[in-house]
């Protein structure tokens, strides 16, 4: 089983998160941009699902080449470590606006 190897210019935080158009540039009575964090969250499942996965059949031999195993847990902790930053981003926002005085 051999994954692709994506260009690293390629990948962007907004090609991950699925956003299609700027922020605050969406309608937002539309939820689409709502429906494509949930996509990216889903997406992010499916790579730690498939470290894991891998991880199991290096760890019993029945995988052929350890790197599909590094590369496919590069992309995983990758992935999590930038929702993870998405998120205390909007936690920040949100704080932050709550703060405000009306």
């Amino acid at each position: 089983m051999s994954l692709p190897i994506t260009a690293v210019s390629a990948v962007s935080p907004t090609s991950f998160l699925g956003a299609t158009a700027p922020l605050g540039g969406s309608d937002p009575t539309s939820g689409a941009g709502f429906a494509s964090v949930l996509g990216s969250i889903e997406s992010l499942q499916g790579l730690q699902s498939t470290s894991s996965s891998l991880a199991v059949k290096a760890v019993t031999g029945d995988l052929d080449d350890v790197h599909d195993y590094t590369i496919a847990a590069a992309e995983a902790s990758t992935a999590l470590e930038l929702t993870a930053a998405v998120r205390n981003k909007a936690v920040e926002a949100f704080t932050e606006i709550m703060r405000m005085q009306a």
